[in-house]
């Protein structure tokens, strides 16, 4: 099967039990406990959608958006002044996305979004004795 020319993406909104999701442009609507657990009942939800189309996705066809205000709140382990000062942005300028009082641009998007991966990356190679 070939891949998707366009990507299908979905919203993702914490709630108090864990997350909820919505498809940006189609109508598909689903929750998780986790966000694991949430990609995973997205992918579901979407191969339901598109099943009588005979099209089969997986997770390479599927992007998922969340705000900055929403994914600090979250992930408070992430300290927004050690990200601003890890990618070179100013830690005011990074706080306003956070608080939710700008947004970003693209390319301000990627910058952070990058930040974050790089972090994960150390995090997932640290070894403890």
């Amino acid at each position: 099967m070939k891949p998707r020319k366009k990507k299908i993406t979905v919203v993702v909104e914490k709630t108090h039990t864990g997350f909820s999701a919505f498809g940006k442009n189609i109508p598909v609507f689903t929750s998780g406990g986790s966000f694991h657990e949430l990609m995973s009942n997205a992918l579901e939800a979407v191969n339901f959608y598109y099943e009588e189309e005979g099209e089969i996705l997986s997770m390479d066809d599927m992007k998922f958006e969340i705000d900055f205000k929403q994914f600090f709140q979250y992930y408070r382990v992430i300290n927004a002044k050690f990200l601003a000062e890890k990618i070179g942005m100013n830690p005011t300028l990074l706080s306003q996305y956070v608080q939710g009082r700008k947004k970003p641009s693209e390319n301000q998007t990627a910058k952070i979004l990058d930040g974050i991966h790089q972090i994960g990356k150390e995090l997932s190679e640290i070894q403890f004795k």
